[in-house]
C-alpha cells in the first residue's frame, strides 16, 4: 500500500486571450491580483488566432494571448474554484453575452502543466464545481512533451519556452517552500 503524502503546492498560471489583449489585461489586472496575489511573470504577446478561429465570432479577429504567473503558490485542489472565479470575471465584462476576453487558469508543477476546463472529454478528470483538469504538457528528460490531445498552441515551441520561464520561477519558489517545511520539521 502506498503512503499518502502531503501534496506540494503548485504555481497558478492563467492564459488570457483577447482581440484587445493589452486593454483587457490592464482592465482586469488589479482584480486578478486582488484574488490571486501579485503577478511575477507576464509573457510577451503570443499569437493565438493562428491555432483556432473558434473564438473570433465572440471576441473579434486578431486574438492574442499572454501567460500570467502568480507569485504565491497554491494547493492544486483550488483549481476548480479558481476556474469558477475566472468564469465569473469573464461574464462580468461580457457585452450582450459575448466575452471580451478569456481567462484559462491552470497550474505549473515541476513535472506537468495542467489546465482547467468546463468541458468533459475522456482524458479529463473531474475536480469539482463542474470543472475538469486537463493534463496539457508533461516535463520529462529536460523538455516539455505534449500529448495527442494537447491544444495546438501548447504544442508550439514559443509557448513551451514561455512555460519554461514560468517553470524556472516555480522551481525557485518550490525550493524555498521545501526548505521552510524541512526547517519546521527540524525544530
Amino acid at each position: 500500500m502506498g503512503k499518502v503524502r502531503i501534496v506540494e503546492p503548485v504555481n497558478l498560471v492563467i492564459f488570457m486571450f483577447s482581440s484587445h489583449i493589452d486593454y483587457w489585461f490592464n482592465e482586469v489586472k488589479d482584480e486578478l491580483v486582488s484574488l490571486f496575489g501579485p503577478m511575477d511573470y507576464v509573457s510577451d504577446a503570443l499569437d493565438f488566432e493562428k491555432y483556432t478561429l473558434y473564438y473570433n465570432e465572440e471576441m473579434g479577429s486578431g486574438i492574442i494571448g499572454r501567460l500570467i504567473s502568480f507569485e504565491r503558490l497554491i494547493h492544486p485542489s483550488l483549481l476548480s474554484m479558481i476556474k469558477v472565479k475566472t468564469n465569473e470575471i469573464e461574464l462580468k465584462y461580457a457585452v450582450d453575452g459575448k466575452r471580451r476576453f478569456n481567462l484559462d487558469p491552470g497550474y505549473m508543477h515541476h513535472m506537468q502543466f495542467v489546465l482547467a476546463t468546463t468541458k468533459m472529454w475522456p482524458h479529463r478528470i473531474y475536480i469539482g464545481h463542474g470543472i475538469y483538469a486537463e493534463p496539457t504538457l508533461m516535463y520529462i528528460n529536460g523538455r516539455w512533451k505534449d500529448y495527442d490531445f494537447t491544444y495546438p498552441n501548447y504544442k508550439e515551441e514559443v509557448y513551451k519556452e514561455e512555460l519554461s520561464k514560468i517553470r524556472e520561477l516555480y522551481l525557485e519558489k518550490r525550493k524555498n517552500y521545501l526548505r521552510q517545511v524541512f526547517e519546521k520539521k527540524g525544530r
